[in-house]
This record gives structure tokens, C-alpha cells and sequence, in this order.
């Protein structure tokens, strides 16, 4: 794989490109080493606070699960000690203390006094002739509208001490008695219960109220009075009528008063509490859900939501723990489990956005509960898509990585779900059987296969579930839950199918169906190729033929080695005629150069490859292959032709400028590619192509190949190169299989007989001037020594 951070980013999409540099920026100055650690880290974090977010149990989530009438998919113990307020029997007492609430009554004890003085200043007003508007002050001090007649009245009386003594007299028992509103509204509040309060300084006034009478009553008495004196028989009647509509209660209701007394009625009565001890059963699994247990539930949920801060923490602390751990131990044990920073990059994104998904389906079957009662909330669980991530990282990365990360999903969907073990093992299991589904993933058909695996998978389960849960083999549920889960297999293949050319495109991942995308002949690129430099063509399909051969051989990626064995000298499109496949009857154009000219057209060939690879968008698999198809080995041919032009004397010719830049091989594919290259090309110097020739050759090929230290950086074994050399003699001996003599017709033997001697078949071939075999002089060495016989 290449160091260079530029190489690197320029072959990532615009989405990858920003994310490198965001970490490159917080990372800078660290070593390579601790750049990658601390970006792993860092997206970890990140990660862990996301997840958290979608994980933490949201209130409208907990309400909808914990309803009365729904059925619990799990057993609820107290987990702690909980001292639990009755709700119901709370809000009864507080009733029942604001119903026992007293109504509260104002007592004026000087209300007929004032009735008398107020009498005494409208009279002296209407008596003084010199007053302004003093039919306007009377009625002020009166309280009420007063005629002109009523005015006249007032102002003629002549003895007024003599009549409001009198009138004063007249009110006097009825105020004693207590004048009240309506006398029956009054008793039936007695009844109940009073306290009557001074208005002034809110005290309480202790007495018999017994004897009260209504405003109606005091009324009708006062009118049937007679007034004597003080004023003319008229007048008085014209001032009684007054003293008619000036009696109000001194005993009336206080409504607000009355209200606050309830209010403080309700407020003293203290919630009424009930112990729940720890490990006490709140609920068991298939039990339906009473009031009583809803209550229970909801307030140990709400107990529990009362610190937000330290349950987030704990969440994000088990996410941390749950998704670094398995990496760890993955990563020391598993040979295969090796993720770059953009494959955790990948997994972070991926993880993040399916969670958020699953989080909003969680919302909308909470939902969908009130409008579908016949369906309990939890059967809409086995609809959900929760092996659809862990099928996308098996067809992007591999088993390994599938494998462990549906491990580390799994539990975390359960505790989304409120801890729920059904979720985790259904989702377990789903994403266990549709990553084996997709390990052969080369048409789209196979997702959609992989789908209906999930499908059949998930239906056990949950078949299982419902015969554990409710003890009977067929309900109406189960009827639901199996037919949900066998849509859920199809969500998942439809969910993959969209998404998977999504990640391909934004991260530049190169899966088994862009492969076959490639693989096609026709591809434009291979196409140029076909027409402008046949010879190359016709070497990369062979060398494709070789490399598929040994990667079956060796358990490799067969389909990946075959396609960047079609690309890999694709390069050479820039100058097909420097290449001496690719010419016929032509001059050679290397015999007017010198060898270091030729070596650095023959080198040149790798950056141009690898330009046009971009360029058609091949995907990094490839890309990375043609960067290190020929390793750092050495061009021979015109090392030797420059070491033998060499002035006495001089410095001497730096094998270095003859040496292809590297880097070597760091897959078993890319060292595939570049065995099968020089193989296949010092295969068509062969005179005599015998089975046993052509076993030699390839021995000594891989040979010198291996003691030159071009598989030094590759996992390719002894016994890996033993099956290797076996499988390219196999190819290679069909390839050059001897034929029958078949006798010629009469006509053409003259025609056969006039050819020239270099058309045979038979003749040994020119020396490819252009041809980079990679191999080293001098490594004649058997290859037994390696493993191989």
C-alpha cells in the first residue's frame, strides 16, 4: 500500500478527501504510527457519542412500550430500591382535602353604620345650595345613581339627626342577625363548612351563624317600615326607597379566598408512597401490562431519567467497551481482520446512519401501535432491517470484519430496544446468515438470494420465540411476527442493493460485481488496448488466465487477480510501439535509444497505468496492483546492454536507474500478478515448450523472483508458491500443447513449401528488447529448496 499521504487521498473520493484532512489537520505533527492510532481513537469517540445519542431511550419510546394493555417481550425487575408515589391514590386524597376545604365568608360588623353615614354626607351635600354638580357627589357618596327627585328628598330633610337615628334603628337587628346573599346557598355552605374572616385584618371570627337572614327577606321588611320624622311624609318615602337600594350583605362569600384555601388544602396533603425493594418482579415476559404495572414502570423510568448525564455516560463507557475490546482481540488473533483508517471510517459512517434508521423505525411502529391494535408493538421488531449493515460490510470488506462487527452490533441494537435479548439474538442471527449469503457476491441476484436466506432464518426465530413466549405453536401473533420476518429478508436485500453502489461510489471500494463490471472485454479501456497494442492485450489475458489459476490454487481472490491482471500493463497504451509485443515487422525503436532512456519508457509505463486507471475509475484494488505488478525488480536487458557499453574506468552504470520504483507486491494478488507477468513472458522465449521446459522455467522464474525480495512484503508462502508453480504449468502446458501433423492438400503443399524459414512456428522467437521478465541472472537454483517438486 502506499505512504504517500498525497498518493493516497488523490485516489479517494471528495467525502474521503475531507474526512483525511480533518484528521490530518488534528493529527499533524505525529509520527505515522501514532497518526494512525490516534485517528482511530478519535473516530471511536466520535462514534461512541453518536451511537449514544440513538441508543438512549427516548421518553416517547419508554411511554409506548410501557402502555397498559401491551404485552412485555421481556422480564422487569427493580434494580435498586424504590420508593414509588401512587399516583392514583395521591390525586384521591388531594381531592378529598380540597373537597373538605371550608368556604370562606367576609364579616362587616359596621356595614349598617356605614350604610347611616353615608346617608349623613349626602344629605349635607344636597343641603348646601352653593355645592357644584352636588347631585353628582351625592350619588358618589351613595354608591349608586340618584334621581333628581331622590335629590330633592334629601335636600329638604330638616331634622336629619331625628331620621337617620330612626333609620338606624331599622337596620340595626337585621345586621345583628348577619344579612347574608341567599339564605338557602348559605346553609348549604354552613353545612359544609365556614370560616368567616374580618376583611381588615383577615382574622378569624368565632360566633353563631345560625340565625342569618337573606338580603331578599331584609328587604321585603324594611319596605313595609314607616318613616315619621325628619322630612315630609313624601320625602321619607322618596328616602326609604333609597335605603331600600342601599342594603347590602355584611356577610358575603370570598371566592378567591376560597380558592386558596383549597389550594393550600390540596398542597398539604403529602404524596402517599409505597416501597418496591430490589429484584422485586415488575412484570414477566408475555404477561399483559395492568395499570398498576405501567405506573410502577413509569416511575422507575422516570427515576431513572432524572440524571440524563450519568446514564449517557454509561451507555457511551459499554459502547466504548463493547466496540474496542472485539477489536483488540480481533486484531491480535484474527490473521485476516486488518481494517485501514478508511474501512473504520467506513464502518463508523455506516454503523451511525443504520442505527439513526433504526431509531426512526423504533418511532414509527411506536406509532403505528394505536392505529393497528391487533398487532403488539414488539412484532414490528421482526420487520426491521438489522442485518442490512452487516451484509454491506461482508460485500465491501470481508468475513472477518463482517463477522465481529455483527458482534458488536448485535448488543447494541438490544439496548436500543429497551435491553431486549429477543432483538439482539434476532439480529444476531440475521446478519450472521446474510453475510454468508453475500461471500461469493459476483451479480446483483446474489443479494436478493442472500435476502431470502435472511428471510428463512429470520422466520425460525421467530417462530421459536413465539413457542417459547406463549407456549402454544400457532396465534394470530405469530401469524404477523412470521410474516414480518419474511419481508424483513427482502427490506434487507432491497436496503444492500441501494446501498452498496452508494459506498462504492463515496469510498472508492472495488466489490466482486464492479469487478465483473470490469472483467468485461469490452470495457472501453480493454478495448483500446485490443486495437492499439494487440501483443500487450493478448499478454494480459493470458497472464489473467495464469493469475486465476494460482489464486484458486492458494485461496486467494481469484476474480480480484484475473481483472488487475487485465489492467495491469495497461500503461502501455502511451507507447505501444516501445514494447516489443506489440511490434511485427516494424524497427525497433529501443536500438536508436540509449538503455537508460529505454529503461525509463519501460518504467514510465507504471505511472501512466496507474494515471489511467484513475482516470476510468478502476477502484483502488486495481490501482494499488498496477503500482506494484512489477515490484522493484530489476529491467535485465538493458541493465546488462548499458553495463556492457560502459567506458573503462568510469563510475560504473547504478543499478537503481534500472529498477522499477516499487512499491513490492503487498498482497497475495498483486504477487500473483507480478509471478504470473514474468512467467508468462519468459514462457514465449521457449524453443522447445515441453511440459518439463516450461516446469524449469517456472521454477526458476519464482526462484529468482524470491531471491531478489520482490514477495518480501506479500503473505505468498513456500507452500503458496508450491501451488502457484504447479498451476501455471498447468495453464501453460495446455497453452502450448503440441498438435497432430495434419497432411496438407496437394494445392497448398507448393504454398507451404514457398514460406520462409522465420514464419515457422517452430522458430525460436527475437529476443524481446521490450519485455521486463523480472528475473535475476544467476538464480538457477532449483525450486525443491522453496517446497516445490
Amino acid at each position: 500500500m502506499p505512504s504517500e499521504s498525497g498518493d493516497k487521498h488523490t485516489q479517494q473520493s471528495p467525502l474521503l478527501r475531507l474526512c483525511y484532512c480533518w484528521l490530518e489537520s488534528a493529527q499533524r505533527g505525529l509520527t505515522a504510527e501514532r497518526y494512525e492510532r490516534r485517528s482511530r481513537y478519535l473516530v471511536l469517540l466520535v462514534t461512541a457519542v453518536l451511537l449514544t445519542l440513538a441508543v438512549m431511550p427516548s421518553p416517547q419510546f419508554l411511554a409506548v412500550t410501557y402502555r397498559e394493555g401491551d404485552i412485555a417481550t421481556s422480564d422487569i425487575r427493580a434494580s435498586q430500591d424504590y420508593l414509588i408515589e401512587d399516583l392514583l391514590l395521591t390525586e384521591k386524597k388531594k381531592a378529598e382535602a380540597e373537597a373538605a376545604a371550608p368556604y370562606i365568608y367576609d364579616l362587616d360588623p359596621t356595614a349598617n353604620i356605614e350604610i347611616v353615614r353615608r346617608l349623613e354626607q349626602a344629605i349635607s351635600i344636597a343641603r348646601n345650595p352653593e355645592a357644584e354638580g352636588g347631585r353628582l357627589q351625592a350619588a358618589k357618596v351613595l354608591g349608586m345613581e340618584l334621581s333628581a327627585p331622590e335629590f330633592g328628598a334629601l335636600a329638604r330633610v330638616k331634622q336629619e339627626r331625628i331620621l337617620l337615628s330612626e333609620i338606624g334603628k331599622n337596620l340595626a337587628p337585621y345586621y345583628r342577625q348577619k344579612i347574608v346573599a341567599e339564605r338557602e346557598s348559605f346553609e348549604a355552605d354552613r353545612a359544609h363548612g365556614i370560616q368567616v374572616l374580618d376583611p381588615e385584618t383577615r382574622q378569624e371570627i368565632a360566633g353563631d351563624f345560625s340565625s342569618c337572614v337573606g338580603l331578599p327577606f331584609v328587604k321585603r321588611s324594611l319596605a313595609g317600615i314607616r318613616l315619621t320624622q325628619g322630612a315630609s311624609p313624601r320625602d321619607l318615602e322618596t328616602i326609604k326607597g333609597l335605603l331600600l337600594r342601599m342594603v347590602t350583605p355584611n356577610l358575603s362569600f370570598d371566592r378567591d379566598a376560597t380558592d386558596h384555601k383549597k389550594s393550600e388544602a390540596r398542597n398539604a396533603v403529602r404524596p402517599v408512597l409505597f416501597r418496591m425493594k430490589r429484584g422485586e418482579m415488575i412484570v414477566r415476559v408475555g404477561e399483559r401490562v395492568t395499570a398498576d404495572q405501567a405506573m410502577k414502570l413509569a416511575r422507575v423510568n422516570k427515576s431513572q431519567s432524572l440524571t440524563p448525564v450519568l446514564t449517557a455516560l454509561g451507555i457511551c463507557g459499554l459502547i466504548l467497551v463493547l466496540v474496542y475490546l472485539p477489536y483488540r482481540f480481533a486484531r491480535k488473533n484474527i490473521r485476516k481482520f486488518n481494517p485501514t483508517n478508511k474501512d473504520i471510517l467506513l464502518l463508523s459512517l455506516l454503523t451511525v446512519a443504520h442505527f439513526a434508521l433504526l431509531k426512526l423505525l423504533f418511532a414509527v411502529s411506536s406509532a403505528l401501535g394505536g392505529v393497528f391494535p391487533t398487532i403488539e408493538t414488539s412484532g414490528y421488531f421482526y420487520l426491521f432491517p438489522f442485518a442490512a449493515s452487516v451484509i454491506i460490510v461482508r460485500i465491501i470488506l470481508n468475513s472477518e470484519v463482517a463477522l465481529v462487527y455483527c458482534a458488536v452490533c448485535a448488543p447494541l441494537i438490544g439496548m436500543m430496544y429497551n435491553g431486549s435479548l429477543q432483538v439482539v439474538v434476532y439480529a444476531l442471527v440475521g446478519g450472521i446468515i446474510g453475510a454468508h449469503g453475500v461471500r461469493q457476491c459476483k451479480e446483483r441476484g446474489t443479494i436478493f438470494n442472500a435476502g431470502l436466506k435472511v428471510s428463512v432464518a429470520n422466520m425460525a426465530v421467530a417462530f421459536c420465540f413465539h413457542i417459547y413466549g406463549e407456549g402454544q405453536l400457532i396465534s394470530l401473533q405469530t401469524v404477523y411476527c412470521m410474516m414480518f420476518a419474511f419481508a424483513s429478508g427482502i427490506i434487507n436485500a432491497v436496503y444492500v442493493s441501494g446501498m452498496v453502489p452508494l459506498v462504492e461510489a463515496l469510498f472508492q471500494y472495488t466489490t466482486d460485481v464492479k469487478l465483473l463490471e470490469l472483467a468485461n472485454l469490452n470495457a472501453p479501456l480493454l478495448r483500446e488496448l485490443m486495437i492499439r497494442a494487440p501483443g500487450t492485450y493478448h499478454h494480459s489475458v493470458l497472464v489473467g488466465n495464469l493469475v486465476e489459476a494460482g489464486a484458486e490454487a492458494i485461496s486467494a481472490n481469484p476474480l480480484l487477480a484475473r481483472v488487475a491482471a487485465y489492467y495491469h500493463d495497461v500503461g502501455k497504451l502511451k507507447k505501444p510501439q516501445y514494447f516489443i509485443e506489440n511490434l511485427r515487422e516494424c524497427e525497433n525503436k529501443h536500438d536508436k535509444l540509449s538503455p537508460s532512456m529505454s529503461a525509463l519508457i519501460l518504467i514510465s509505463h507504471v505511472k501512466e497505468g496507474v494515471e489511467l486507471a484513475r482516470e476510468h475509475r478502476l477502484g483502488l484494488p486495481i490501482i494499488e496492483i498496477i503500482r506494484q505488478s512489477h515490484g522493484t525488480s530489476l529491467i535485465t536487458f538493458f541493465y546488462q546492454k548499458a553495463k556492457a557499453a560502459e567506458p573503462p574506468g568510469t563510475l560504473g552504470v547504478d543499478e537503481r536507474d534500472f529498477r522499477y520504483p516499487g512499491p513490492k507486491p503487498q498482497t497475495r494478488e498483486a504477487g500473483l500478478v507480478l509471478l504470473a507477468d514474468c512467467v508468462e513472458a519468459a514462457s514465449r522465449t521457449l524453443t522447445d515448450p515441453t511440459p518439463a521446459r516450461i516446469q524449469g522455467m517456472v521454477q526458476k522464474i519464482i526462484n529468482n523472483i524470491f531471491i531478489d525480495g520482490q514477495l518480501d512484503e506479500c503473505e505468498l508462502t513456500l507452500k503458496n508458491l508450491h501451488e502457484i508453480a504447479k498451476s501455471f504449468n498447468k495453464i501453460l502446458s495446455g497453452i502450448y500443447h503440441h498438435r497432430i501433423d495434419y497432411p496438407e492438400p496437394a494445392y497448398k503443399e507448393k504454398s507451404v513449401a514457398a514460406k520462409k524459414p522465420e514464419d515457422s512456428d517452430n522458430e525460436p522467437p527475437k529476443t524481446e528488447a521490450g519485455r521486463d521478465d523480472g528475473v535475476a541472472k544467476g538464480g538457477a537454483e532449483d525450486l525443491r529448496r522453496l517446497g516445490m517438486s
